[in-house]
């Protein structure tokens, strides 16, 4: 992978795309498996094309000659004037004009929608595609974003001027309403202290409105970077109101919600100036954890782990969101990291709820934006706040989801730094069924040279973790599960993943390397569709398609059925998904070897049917050898059957690794190699998701152990099966004990393998 591989923001959402469809399986002996813009202006300014004797005061009062023309006509500029023009003497000798081509405008709008601050290369290299100089596309962009921030101010002004002619008429109202009040005993004319007791209360009302609105306004123009003029607060904040989605039902819904998380709604407008409050109050505390260090952050004796002092917590932040609550415990974790990706593309990944989710598939088993508060500055996110719901997990069935309700909010601090922050909501919308709470939780972000960023991650919850199985009571009250320094891992394998996917200097010499990029594109792209399926079906949430089966096998598997109907991404019919989880005395590192590896697969794959497992063709997405997408093949002992694809994606990080495939088409794949498109690829994902058992030798790092002496591993098995053909026949008890037996019997040839391999 290329050192300082830039990922543009422009890029980012052919990878981190929504799409969380399941999707299909060959035919495989045992088992019936089915096969799996518009423009802003018409013309924009053309920048001038200098020449060396060019003074910088001639070069300001042309560029002011360039932005009144804009102004005029939106699509007229100046053309360059040659060195014999700045010698003319004639003063009143008539500009040249001419008009950027649709193309060109087109192109450069679009580019400006995604990054309205280009770099010196990055207009380099839009000036050599357009055919223009690099002058002339930088002066382009100071226009457009002049005029963005004009019209910006315009709107601003004139809803700023539609409050005031309000407040003014209400003023007016209420002066005709005294001049000609009456006494209601005598008829005669009252004295203001006699006024009646609603006109006293309007008065009084109007006044306190006033006073709300220029309170609030100045703190969205100290911390926001711009007043709030669009929360209406001209009716009573003390008028009881009820929940309503209104039209924000469902905005930016990925996932569905749970029957928790879909009882709770957007904000009362009574409730938004609070809420901007106690955002504003967790940004400064989250700035200040990040860079705060002992007595609050202490590092443990070996060194290896920082620990978090509750008791100086509390006295250096005594307000916050309120006590903990009775029966609840602390986990509070910081980790830093330098990442391969530019500070803009992380923000627009943590304030966008499809990309975000995408990303942490395997930690964010749901969420979405009821409420969007402020969508910031133009053209960035700086101010930006949403209220959110989301679902954490684990990847196992036996670690239950942790559900939150809060407001993110987004800041842009000093140059090239960036803060996002998350904190809980509990306080305004108190829910007694709301078992996790997030005090101030995020990351404060640092721009780097050559498109690198640090992060600094805060994760501080206070959770009520009943209903853990006993495998992994350790892990989760370690704080590994939910803490810091997985989340900060998991992005940092996702920006090494989207490096991989830009990186044009592919080496062609290896075998099977796809150098292909719509290929790489495609496949890389149907591989993430595959991981976030099988994270979908594999952690304790109920929030999606699945229905779980009571009373259907062993204590410790669950089995969940759907019914797949018209949906490209999955086959047709009956679909059964099992999940276990089990511990074993081997290091994570070598059970990722091990399950990864195609040489030793027909060890534990049934499926397989002691065929020859061959790897056609990868793509390596990280430092780790072991981040890889692969396609392999299954050449069958048996003859007369036909030989089967699998894609794999294995990926591993120090706090999880993850091993998932699924059978594909041959012919589909195909179509994917050459870039076709891989949402219509049928997919039912299998695979495991390894985590280290919380102990001292593993919860280090599950990469770095060699050994199996170091610590074990928590493994979690899950297959999805097409049972049936048909999405209207009726599940049979046989199907259900058929993928009871193959996710018993792969279970026992893993221990069996393993553990011979580490006695």
């Amino acid at each position: 992978m290329p050192a300082g591989v830039m990922v543009p923001a422009r890029n980012m959402p052919s990878m981190i795309s929504g799409n969380g469809n399941i999707g299909g399986f060959g035919t495989i002996s045992g088992l019936s498996l089915g096969q799996p813009n518009n423009n802003m202006m018409e013309g924009q300014l053309h920048p001038f094309e200098m020449t060396q004797n060019t003074s910088e005061s001639e070069i300001a009062r042309m560029r002011d000659e360039e932005f009144d023309s804009a102004l005029k006509s939106g699509s007229e500029n100046h053309e360059g004037v040659s060195g014999e023009d700045d010698q003319d003497p004639r003063p009143n000798k008539k500009k040249r004009y001419h008009r950027h081509t649709q193309h060109q405008i087109q192109q450069m709008e679009a580019f400006f929608k995604e990054c309205p601050h280009p770099d010196d290369k990055q207009r380099k290299e839009l000036g050599r595609v357009l055919g223009l100089e690099p002058l002339q596309v930088k002066f382009w962009f100071q226009n457009k974003r002049t005029q963005m921030k004009t019209q910006h101010e315009r709107q601003e002004n004139s809803q700023l001027r539609a409050e005031n002619e309000k407040l003014r008429a209400d003023n007016m109202r209420y002066r005709e309403a005294l001049s000609t009040a009456s006494c209601p005993n005598c008829g005669g004319p009252t004295a203001v202290g006699q006024m009646s007791f609603d006109e006293h209360h309007l008065r009084l009302e109007n006044a306190r409105l006033r006073e709300e609105i220029d309170r609030i306004s100045a703190i969205a123009a100290k911390y926001v970077g711009k007043p709030v003029v669009s929360y209406p607060l001209l009716s009573s904040p003390m008028t009881p109101r009820p929940l309503d989605f209104g039209s924000q039902t469902g905005f930016g819904e990925m996932y569905g919600t749970g029957e928790l998380l879909r009882s709770i709604n957007a904000p009362a407008e009574a409730d938004k100036p609070m809420i901007i409050e106690l955002a504003v109050a967790a940004m400064e505390e989250l700035v200040r954890l990040a860079q705060m260090g002992e007595p609050l952050w202490m590092t443990s004796l070996d060194g290896s782990t920082t620990v978090f002092n509750e008791e100086e917590y509390i006295r250096t932040f005594p307000r916050g969101i309120g006590p903990k609550p009775t029966g609840f415990k602390c986990e509070a974790s910081k980790e830093t990291c330098v990442l391969i990706m530019n500070h803009i593309s992380l923000v627009e990944i943590l304030m966008d709820v499809q990309q975000w989710s995408t990303v942490f598939s395997a930690i964010v088993s749901k969420a979405s934006t009821l409420d969007v508060l402020s969508t910031g500055i133009a053209g960035n996110y700086n101010g930006a706040l949403q209220v959110m719901t989301a679902e954490f997990q684990v990847p196992s069935p036996l670690v239950p989801t942790r559900e939150s309700y809060y407001v993110r909010y987004c800041k842009h601090h000093a140059e090239g730094t960036w803060a996002v922050v998350d904190v809980s909501l509990d306080n305004i919308r108190p829910n007694p069924a709301m078992r996790c709470r997030r005090r101030p939780s995020g990351c404060l972000i640092q721009e780097m040279p050559n498109g690198y960023s640090k992060v600094t991650w805060i994760e501080h919850v206070e959770v009520e973790d009943r209903g853990v199985h006993n495998l992994y009571k350790q892990l989760v009250s370690s704080g590994h599960a939910f803490g810091a320094k997985r989340w900060i891992a998991t992005l940092d394998r996702q920006c090494e993943r989207l490096a991989s996917l830009m990186a044009t200097n592919i080496p062609t010499g290896d075998a099977g390397v796809i150098t292909n990029q719509d290929g790489r594109k495609s496949m890389l792209k149907l591989a993430e569709r595959m991981v976030i399926s099988f994270c979908a079906g594999v952690g304790a949430s109920t929030a999606h398609t699945w229905t779980t089966l009571s009373g259907t096998g062993a204590d410790d598997v669950r089995v969940m059925t759907r019914k797949s109907v018209d949906d490209p991404g999955r086959p047709p019919g009956i679909v059964l998904s099992a999940a276990t989880s089990f511990w074993l005395p081997v290091s994570p590192k070598r059970v990722f070897d091990f399950l990864r590896d195609e040489n030793s697969r027909n060890e534990w794959d049934i499926l397989s049917n002691g065929g020859v497992v061959q790897e056609m063709a990868h793509i390596a997405n990280g430092r780790d050898t072991g981040n890889c997408v692969s396609l392999l093949r299954v050449n069958s002992a048996n003859s007369s059957q036909t030989n089967m694809l699998i894609l794999q994606e294995s990926c591993t990080d120090p706090t999880a690794s993850f091993v998932i495939y699924a059978p594909v088409d041959i012919v589909a794949m195909n179509v994917v190699l050459n870039g076709g498109d891989p949402d219509y690829v049928a997919l039912l994902p299998s695979g495991f998701a390894i985590l280290p058992d919380g102990s001292s030798g593993s919860s280090g790092s599950g990469v770095a152990d060699a050994g199996g002496s170091s610590g074990g591993s928590l493994l979690t098995v899950a297959f999805q099966i097409l049972v049936d053909s048909v999405p209207t026949a009726k599940l049979s008890l046989g199907s259900v004990a058929t993928v009871n037996n193959l996710i018993a019997c792969t279970v026992e040839r893993i221990k069996a393998s393993l553990t011979c391999e580490n006695a």
